[in-house]
């Protein structure tokens, strides 16, 4: 990587296709699996390294709206369609703890430090902070009567944000929930801009706000925490599309906080801004037509992940390999040159290297230590031990197309091998699939018959059709067929 260069992506690299539409990826803390929520239910995890499927897990029979993966990358929480929230263990492929709300929910999020609390932002209702150990507790609210909630915790997860449809945000403590300090965005402005999302940066103590007056707001959140209540905190930078007036449907924090990438709701277009200068540095256009439904940046190198049209497209920088910068003496060849070997050269022992020289290398072979690691400074915050426990790769089996007998766990049998593999490709269908703890959370005055943003897209014939018949794509496949896929 070049430590001069830009730091932000520049061009297409290739998509990632999940053999059903995508709707919602993420990733996980490293940026080694990329998990990709589908319209039929399932989660696809992606090996980021090497771009292949490291696992499929059959999660939901709804479309995923939402992903979010625990700090050390073993648990994934998903939200369907369907108003349930699940808990995956992610090396078994199997559900912990189902939690089933009475209305759609929109997003969830994983504490970032604290693997068993959650926080879930359901339709039309206050944020909900899930504890897996004890009950559930409602986030308050400053305003009784505006119930559209949006809510993230912030970098450590000693505080979460809240933010209602006229502009207010509101911070508070965690686990407490006691209001700490609470303003309004836009002040001064006669129209009070609805809060649509708000991201906070991995690395520094930045945070954005997407309004609907399609301004990015950014913040500094030691400020707004100093200011306290009903105060105007500065705003670090406003971003906005001047002459497009674009609206934004996704805006994400680069890993190292220095860039911001918007996705545009009306086009598959990121834009990205220095977020020091506030200047626009980069637009990257996807296909015309598309529209964009979600876009990530990786959490330590300048690439992202969108998804539109059901696939995942990566987006990075050309890498131009310039070996003369590593070897001064490395010429580069047009064409096949003779090369004329010296005497010695390939000898195992140099016959005619002179006693001196030889005496010089000896010094040199020194104890190179190769099994210890060190902490990898990107990865760790200052506040915190190594983690070096955390998830990074999945183990994959290789598929043997024509198994020795005996081979096999304990020696299985070949006929249940073969029936097994072809019966299960890639799918984690285990056979002693253990039931998950299933939880009704019971929210008071929350909207039951509201229907899920992602359902409701679709044209009404094919919406009501699609419930009693199982459609779950705007092209009318039914699940039957993407089973048979």
């Amino acid at each position: 990587m070049e430590s001069f260069g830009q730091n932000y992506p520049e061009e297409f690299d290739g998509a990632l296709d999940c053999a059903s539409l995508a709707v919602t990826c993420a990733f996980n803390r490293r940026g080694t699996l990329l998990a990709v929520g589908c319209n039929d239910g399932r989660i696809v995890i992606w090996d980021f390294l090497t771009r292949g499927i490291a696992k499929v897990i059959s999660a939901h029979v709804h479309p995923v709206c939402s992903l979010s993966w625990s700090r050390a990358g073993y648990k994934l929480v998903s939200v369907s369609t369907d108003n349930n929230v699940c808990i995956w263990d992610v090396l078994s492929g199997e559900c912990d703890i189902k939690y089933r709300f009475p209305s759609p929910v929109m997003k969830v999020q994983f504490h970032p430090r604290n693997d068993k609390m959650f926080l879930v932002c359901p339709m039309r209702h206050p944020a909900v902070l899930v504890n897996v150990d004890s009950s559930h507790e409602v986030i308050p609210m400053d305003d009784e009567g505006d119930v559209n909630i949006v809510a993230s915790f912030d970098r450590r997860g000693e505080h979460i944000f809240t933010g209602n449809s006229r502009g207010k945000l509101l911070i508070l403590s965690c686990p407490e929930l006691k209001i700490k300090a609470s303003f309004r965005i836009g002040q001064g402005t006669t129209s009070a801009a609805a809060v649509k999302s708000i991201e906070f940066a991995r690395r520094t103590e930045f945070f954005l706000v997407n309004s609907a007056d399609r301004v990015i707001r950014v913040y500094d959140a030691r400020k707004v925490l100093k200011c306290g209540k009903d105060d105007d905190p500065d705003t670090t930078q406003k971003l906005q599309d001047l002459v497009n007036k674009t609206m934004w449907k996704k805006c994400c924090f680069s890993g190292d906080g220095e860039y911001i990438c918007a996705g545009s709701a009306r086009q598959h277009s990121l834009y990205i801004w220095e977020r020091s200068v506030g200047n626009l540095v980069k637009i990257l256009h996807g296909t015309k037509g598309e529209m964009l439904l979600d876009v990530v940046w990786h959490p330590v190198r300048p690439i992202m992940a969108s998804i539109s049209s059901g696939v995942v497209s990566v987006w990075s920088q050309n890498q131009v390999e310039n070996w003369s910068a590593f070897a001064p003496d490395f010429k580069e060849l047009d064409e096949n040159v003779e090369y004329e070997e010296r005497e010695s050269e390939f000898d195992q022992s140099d016959e005619d290297k002179s006693i001196e020289l030889s005496q010089e290398r000896r010094e040199e072979d020194v104890e190179v230590d190769v099994t210890s690691t060190e902490p990898v400074t990107a990865f760790c915050s200052s506040d915190e031990d190594d983690d070096s426990k955390a998830l990074l790769y999945l183990p994959i089996s290789p598929e043997i197309e024509e198994p020795e007998e005996g081979w096999g766990p304990e020696g299985a049998p070949n006929e249940d091998l073969s029936s097994k593999r072809s019966g299960d490709s890639k799918e984690n269908v285990s056979p002693k699939k253990k039931r998950p703890k299933t939880f009704d959370v019971s929210l008071e005055n929350a909207p039951t018959d509201e229907v899920h943003p992602l359902v409701s897209n679709r044209p009404k014939e094919k919406q009501t059709a699609g419930n009693k018949k199982g459609r779950n794509n705007s092209k009318g496949d039914s699940k039957k067929d993407r089973k048979k896929h």
